[in-house]
């Protein structure tokens, strides 16, 4: 997964304001008391981050893809 994919994926879920702030602010025990911010910074594959993140905030298998792989369905 590139970064991009990671922030469009963020902004579908959460939401362009929230995403960021989710992403700066929310330490993710999963990911060693980071933010996933943090995370991505010090070298963290996006997709163990997305989900990682996904776990944390109960976000549901079927949304974890993102909205173009929702329509499909």
């Amino acid at each position: 997964m590139r970064l991009s994919h990671f922030w469009s994926l963020m902004n579908d879920e959460f939401g362009e304001s929230y995403a960021g702030s989710l992403a700066r602010d929310h330490v993710i025990g999963a990911l060693g008391n980071r933010t996933a911010l943090q995370a991505l910074e010090e070298g963290d594959p996006p997709r163990a981050v997305w989900l990682a993140l996904c776990d944390d905030m109960d976000v549901p298998e079927s949304r974890r893809l993102g909205v173009e792989h929702r329509a499909k369905k």
